[in-house]
């Protein structure tokens, strides 16, 4: 299996430790688990904000690597890519988490071209 399927797992992943990690910051009521959030202290509100935009980022990174894996763009350069883009998310986490807004954007928005890329790949082997 292509390492750029794994990447894919790890992004669908991605999603859940972040909003575990938001919901270590207050007591939780399973029975209305999305309230808990606004008591939040500042930085598990940011890790919950992360949480957000890496299910609101995913489908465009799945659908990129499948296009581009199916559509016969280069394994090797699929796999980088999609590793670079892991690393990118992983830095926009911890970026939002640790609120340091305008580098945290710098990267998604380095995430968002790293991700055309992939989606474009097939157009040009």
């Amino acid at each position: 299996m292509p390492l750029a399927y794994w990447c894919v797992l790890f992004a669908a992943l991605l999603p859940y430790a972040l909003a575990k990690y938001a919901k270590s910051g207050a007591p939780s009521d399973n029975r209305y688990p999305r309230e808990d959030y606004d008591n939040l202290p500042p930085k598990h509100r940011r890790a919950y904000a992360a949480h957000q935009n890496a299910l609101e980022s995913f489908p465009f990174f799945a659908a990129a690597v499948l296009i581009a894996v199916t559509m016969g763009a280069p394994p090797a350069m699929v796999n980088l890519l999609a590793a670079l883009y892991i690393l990118l998310r992983v830095a926009h986490a911890l970026l939002y988490v640790f609120n340091r807004p305008p580098l945290r954007s710098a990267v998604f928005a380095a995430a968002m071209a790293v991700n055309v890329v992939i989606f474009v790949l097939p157009a040009f082997r």
